[in-house]
């Protein structure tokens, strides 16, 4: 019988992201709306869909040996899980996400202090409790299951929320007063996980595909040719991981130079690269990139 890792990922919000980096990484996986148990073109992967606020007590009592997940809900669960890697991903971009306490706009309540003995509604309801502990705020915190935005004035004082652009607290009519947590993915393992040599390599490599994945989304490929006596001007303008990579070509003349640049930059870097001397340039996109 041959040897399968059982990894969670997380279902809903963070899904289509996490599916596409995974394809980026090298996996093919493929889920139908009902189903919690996606196929995956790696036949010692299992993968299970669990909920993000669930994920850390299933690999802590190792229904699963890893899994994918933010750190607020391994924060939030008290599991005892051990967080092997950070993976900065959202819903909506490679970024952190943070959970706020937020008020409407025309409150007279303008930091934590003023929260005493005032009602909060979240979802993230431990480690709130922790949070006004840490301020020394004695306040009502209640468990939200949903529309938490919706809440203020007239169900809660304040919310706090998890906020990614903050266009829904706009929507609402909320100010923020203060950050309680900033979040981001994380993958965590669990002890049987990380002592089995199999699983803690097989993990490993997951995710220093992941990572690379992670890093690619942010960089393009330049190939361009170089004529040798404008190579140095070239060369100056090329902000490279490492030193950029020059071939000869038939032409003795000429080289080729491969490289790799953010991609914010490539926009004004190219007409600098045209006006230089560079020829034929091409750019390219990545699916990872591993330092």
């Amino acid at each position: 019988m041959s040897k399968k890792l059982k990894i969670g990922l997380p279902k809903g919000s963070l899904q289509e992201s996490t599916f596409e980096l995974f394809k980026k990484a090298g996996w093919a996986i493929k889920a139908n709306s009902r189903s919690y148990y996606p196929a995956v073109d790696d036949p010692e992967l299992e993968i299970m869909l669990i909920r993000a606020q669930e994920m850390a007590r299933y690999v802590e009592s190792e229904v699963l040996d890893c899994g994918l997940t933010g750190i607020d809900w391994v924060m939030e669960s008290g599991a005892k899980v051990k967080k092997v890697a950070d993976l900065v991903y959202a819903k909506q971009g490679l970024r952190k996400v943070r959970w706020i306490l937020a008020v409407p706009e025309d409150s007279n309540i303008k930091s934590v202090k003023a929260l005493k003995g005032k009602r909060i509604a979240t979802e993230l309801v431990k480690v709130t409790e922790k949070y006004l502990k840490t301020n020394k705020v004695k306040a009502k915190v209640e468990f939200s299951w949903g529309a938490t935005e919706a809440k203020p004035p007239e169900l809660a004082d304040a919310i706090v929320e998890l906020t990614e652009t903050g266009s829904s607290l706009r929507a609402n009519k909320l100010k923020i007063i203060d950050t309680v947590l900033e979040s981001n993915t994380v993958v965590i393992a669990n002890q049987a996980c990380q002592k089995d040599t199999w699983k803690n390599d097989k993990l490993n490599n997951i995710i220093l595909l992941l990572k690379g994945a992670l890093v690619a989304e942010t960089k393009v490929g330049l190939k361009m040719n170089v004529i040798k006596s404008r190579l140095r001007n070239i060369l100056k303008l090329l902000p490279a991981l490492q030193t950029p990579t020059i071939s000869e070509l038939s032409n003795s003349a000429w080289v080729d130079v491969d490289t790799v640049v953010d991609e914010q930059i490539v926009r004004t870097l190219i007409p600098k690269l045209k006006s230089a001397g560079a020829k034929g340039i091409i750019e390219y996109p990545l699916n990872k990139v591993i330092d």
